[in-house]
């Protein structure tokens, strides 16, 4: 398993992927889940990959000589294409490829054909665009109805936070580091996702991937999140009140003096088997 998650900003574009794939007593095995591909000053391409490892590296494999027709008769790769959308059909002809020819042989083994991916970034004279493609070679495109993120992979646990800090308007930097806070709430209850990251932040219309890090135990910022961020949670909790019971009224009352809902009727108790 693995945690991903890209942003799609006014500022730029956020993307941040763990490296693990495999977690047991005696077994945790570390593969890279973002790719990069850049021609300066014409296109930058990113790409996040989470599933089954074996599939994922075949649709890289296939998507280096991948075409598709371009509409004027001429076949169009990742490296021609002229639009982000292009270069987002191109990623599901290689994953429908890819199930092509191996989803028959991989179900037999009882193996399902397991691919996210999620690809972004910004081609000379388009805006920047963020699509997630799905295992049936189809996708949708970030942006549209307010939605301006991405995740693949174990999501759960790392989603609530970005739900609360991320808009479009969200500054580059504040949301990298709600990228990390996220990814730490990951690791914090998953031991599927783990260490060492990849961090790139890419800001509009730089078409140059120049901030990229890689992150592991020493580095000092993400240590710093590590152990501030439960703390700085447990004193919101703490100064949060609790709850009072009144048990002389019918009703359940906080120390704020706000009431249960009356909406629905009180729940019946069940005195015996014959109640």
């Amino acid at each position: 398993m693995t945690y991903c998650v890209a942003m799609r900003l006014n500022a730029g574009l956020v993307f941040l992927s763990d490296s693990r794939t495999n977690a047991g007593l005696d077994q945790i095995s570390t593969f890279r889940k973002m790719t990069i591909y850049e021609r300066e000053g014409d296109r930058v391409l990113v790409m996040l990959s989470a599933g089954n490892l074996a599939i994922t590296q075949a649709v890289k494999q296939v998507l280096s000589s991948e075409t598709i027709d371009g509409g004027d008769g001429k076949p169009i790769t990742i490296w021609t294409a002229k639009s982000m959308f292009d270069v987002a059909r191109i990623v599901g002809s290689a994953v429908r490829k890819v199930h092509a020819r191996d989803a028959d042989a991989l179900k037999k083994h009882g193996i399902e054909f397991n691919c996210s991916l999620i690809i972004g970034g910004q081609i000379q004279g388009e805006t920047l665009r963020l699509f997630n493609v799905y295992a049936a070679g189809n996708f949708v495109e970030a942006g549209i109805d307010g939605v301006c993120y991405f995740q693949i992979g174990e999501s759960k646990y790392g989603k609530p936070v970005i739900d609360r800090v991320v808009t479009p308007d969200t500054p580059l930097q504040e949301a990298a580091k709600c990228a990390l806070i996220s990814m730490d709430s990951t690791l914090k209850s998953n031991l599927s996702v783990g260490l060492p990251l990849d961090l790139l932040v890419y800001e509009a219309d730089s078409l140059q991937a120049t901030q990229l890090i890689n992150i592991d135990e020493s580095n000092a910022y993400f240590r710093m999140i590590r152990s501030s961020w439960g703390q700085r949670l447990r004193d919101v909790f703490d100064s949060i009140p609790d709850p009072s019971w009144d048990q002389a009224a019918s009703s359940v009352q906080t120390h704020t003096g706000v009431q249960q809902s009356q909406a629905m009727n009180p729940i019946n108790k069940i005195a015996g088997p014959d109640a």
